[in-house]
């Protein structure tokens, strides 16, 4: 017997392995990089979408406007300044301390510039220091450090009170001058710290001074009450050692308020003395000068020259 093939049939089998791998063709398989790299991409996406959100909210200032509906909210129940409290002063007036605490856009306690505030007490000559605070729920705290007056500049005719640092605090006026050092001369306001350090090494001296002039820019010129002026070499160094000098030779001659006109300690090891007459019999033995006697950066037409 034949077998019968049936119609349409097909001839062999086909296999199914290669049926399967022909659905496939065509899809990579995803690896642990690509999906790395999509999520990564993901977030720079989102990131970028958030800072032109971002952007455009403060564009049209709405956290800002946020912010100032929500302190205004605050202010409204209550908390808005009622009192300045001022703390520190000593020579500074009040009043003007109150105008600068009290110019705030809006008065409501969230809503006080207080970094602003203190900024604008800054710019007073007196203020060393400023912070101001709030103490709820209707007080401006403001706590002033005030400069110390050290000394009194003149320059162009003009007396200003001045700190230590120079800093110039306040006009005087003649008729009512403080019982203050006076320093004279350009620029002397900021050598005013150099002086009172030079001064202070000094102590047996400090009381009897009336002033300094600062000489050429490089020097003082010491004026005491007696009516003495000693005149000190440049530099910190040279200066100190020429005053401890003179302090010694006062000490054991009594040099002021003999009738001296100028003590002169430019040159080193020496001191040149000058007078408007005779040398008072007190006074301790002198020599005359050597020729090339020390340089006058200001000559006082004084008669007689000596050296010690």
């Amino acid at each position: 017997m034949s077998a019968k093939i049936a119609r349409g049939s097909p001839s062999r089998a086909r296999p199914k392995g290669k049926a399967q791998s022909k659905g496939k063709k065509g899809k990579a398989p995803v690896g642990p990089f690509s999906e790395l790299v999509r999520r990564f991409s993901w977030w720079i996406f989102m990131g970028v979408l958030a800072a032109v959100v971002l952007a455009t909210l403060f564009a049209f200032r709405i956290p800002q406007l946020i912010g100032t509906n929500i302190g205004e909210g605050v202010g409204g129940l209550g908390f808005t300044v009622k009192r300045v409290e001022i703390k520190g002063l000593e020579h500074m007036e009040r009043l003007p301390i109150y105008a600068v605490a009290l110019d705030q856009q809006s008065m409501a306690m969230p809503l006080v510039d207080l970094q602003g505030t203190r900024s604008r007490l800054m710019a007073f000559g007196w203020v060393r220091e400023a912070r101001v605070t709030r103490r709820l729920p209707d007080t401006l705290v403001v706590d002033i450090v005030e400069r110390k007056p050290a000394a009194i500049w003149q320059h162009n005719q003009q007396l200003a009170l001045i700190d230590m640092d120079g800093i110039v605090l306040d006009p005087v006026r003649v008729e009512a001058m403080p019982d203050l050092p006076i320093v004279i001369g350009p620029d002397a306001n900021l050598h005013a710290g150099e002086l009172a350090r030079l001064v202070a090494g000094a102590p047996q001296l400090k009381p009897l001074m009336a002033g300094a002039t600062w000489v050429g820019g490089r020097r003082w010129d010491l004026r005491f009450q007696s009516g003495e002026t000693l005149s000190l070499p440049e530099g910190d160094i040279s200066a100190q050692r020429a005053l401890a000098s003179f302090t010694r030779i006062d000490q054991a001659t009594g040099l002021l308020g003999k009738g001296f006109l100028r003590f002169d300690m430019r040159i080193p090891g020496k001191m040149v003395t000058r007078l408007s007459g005779p040398p008072p019999a007190s006074a301790a033995p002198l020599k005359p000068a050597p020729p090339a006697a020390a340089p006058a950066d200001n000559d006082d037409g004084v008669d007689t020259s000596k050296t010690i």
